[in-house]
């Protein structure tokens, strides 16, 4: 038995109205949350609860308090932009049942009265929205030529073409369903075809069993191929990478005995969840992942000690996808079991972009390789590109001397020529100056 020591959970929001993301560019429509979307989102706070703050749990985080919220043991971030407001919503909602109405949740004025918080002792949890005007943490994509070109690129490749002429048949069934919208690989039509399935009656009882089906396959190789990289540092990764400073930085601080940090929660949409999943080589060992996670799924990364002589912190990662069923635990990197958590951050945080800076750096280039993205590998760099300036200046400087030394020598052998010339030159004969042409 391990002991846990904290947990970062990246959370996927609840069920919304249809929502529309531009193929170039993933620019995003208004959505709205429904009563299905916060209930999900609910039963995983409780899942949650049941998980990291019961006794009864081997997942159980001992020394953190759980029957009222302490804001300096538990943060949240939410991502504001896209589907931000479902998304805020669904933090809302899952923080009710991580942390329910406690009657205890009172104070006693000066004058002895009891005053309990309302609906029974609600708890308010601060929740920190994480804004991509001024953190692109959690939503890197939007505004990112890098990326844009990257999205192009999947669409021009030979795959994505193979796969979209496969599809030809299902677009061409399909047609009927939706109502003049583009039937292409590239415009993913299955969150509109699920949203109306889900909240349409007459809609679902009109569409084909094995059409919705068939758009989720196609729509998850679509949303695989952009959200994913043959490289770790790749641009394709950018919705990992910009997470998982987050991430590294979570585990750090819980792991710093003077940090009370414990649970941190990130609310947030699907495509840092594909992102991750193939920078950790899960996808290897698990291709089913490679795919959209369903509504309030939730990634966790468990901080752990490890077991006696063991003193080394081991990291677990878990997933659950969706309401049904129970976390799985997953393995980084080909591991069979836990990865110590050393080398979990060694292996993995040269690839992550912790500052908007590192985020421009890599939009506006489109770089790839591993050492751009660092900040300690950037100071090698500069050093090397130092170094390497100081050799071209002395070449230089030699060069320049060699060119005067060569245009002295030059001078002074013309010189030399000049005078012996001056030296040995007659007038000639009369006879030898009719042998002259004319």
């Amino acid at each position: 038995m391990t002991d846990v020591l904290g947990v970062l959970v990246i959370a996927r929001n609840g069920d919304r109205t249809e929502y529309y993301q531009d193929p170039k560019t993933y620019e995003s429509s208004y959505t709205e949350s429904t009563a299905l979307g916060v209930v999900q989102s609910h039963q995983l706070g409780s899942f949650l609860r049941s998980t990291y703050m019961s006794s009864s749990s081997p997942s159980y985080i001992a020394n953190m308090k759980t029957d009222l919220v302490d804001t300096h043991e538990v943060h949240v971030h939410a991502k504001a932009g896209g589907e931000g407001t479902v998304i805020f919503d669904s933090a809302v909602a899952l923080l009710q049942g991580l942390f329910p109405p406690n009657p205890a949740n009172r104070i006693v004025l000066a004058n002895e009265t009891t005053v309990v918080a309302p609906l029974g002792g609600y708890q308010y949890v601060p929740i920190q929205t994480v804004d991509p005007g001024n953190d692109r943490s959690l939503e890197p994509w939007i505004d990112c030529p890098a990326f844009e070109q990257h999205i192009s690129n999947v669409y021009s490749s030979s795959g994505f073409k193979e796969t979209a002429k496969a599809a030809g048949p299902f677009f061409g069934a399909v047609r009927d369903y939706v109502f003049g919208r583009p039937t292409t690989l590239e415009n993913a039509i299955y969150d509109y075809i699920s949203t109306g399935h889900s909240h349409n009656k007459t809609y679902a009882h009109r569409l084909l069993p094995t059409l919705l089906e068939q758009a989720r396959g196609f729509a998850d190789y679509h949303e695989n191929a952009i959200f994913s990289d043959k490289h770790v540092g790749g641009i394709g990764n950018l919705a990992g990478r910009t997470i998982l400073h987050t991430v590294l930085n979570s585990l750090q601080r819980i792991a710093f005995n003077g940090d009370p940090l414990q649970f941190l929660l990130v609310e947030t949409s699907y495509q840092p969840f594909i992102s991750l999943f193939h920078m950790l080589e899960m996808i290897k060992e698990n291709p089913e992942l490679a795919g959209i996670p369903n509504y309030a799924s939730a990634l966790a990364f468990e901080l752990r000690r490890g077991p006696p002589p063991e003193d080394r912190d081991f990291v677990r990662i878990k997933f659950k996808n969706g309401t049904r069923g129970d976390f799985e635990t997953y393995h980084a990197f080909g591991h069979k079991y836990d990865i110590a958590a050393t080398e979990f951050i060694y292996r993995i945080e040269n690839y992550a972009i912790a500052s908007q800076k590192q985020w421009a750096a890599a939009c506006s280039s489109g770089l790839t390789d591993d050492w751009v993205h660092s900040d300690s590998q950037s100071v090698i760099s500069s050093t090397v590109f130092a170094i390497l300036a100081a050799v071209f200046l002395f070449g230089m400087f030699i060069l320049s001397k060699f060119i005067r030394s060569a245009r002295a020598k030059a001078q002074n052998t013309r010189i030399r020529l000049a005078d012996d010339e001056n030296v040995v030159a007659q007038p000639a004969s009369m006879s030898e100056k009719q042998c002259l042409p004319l």
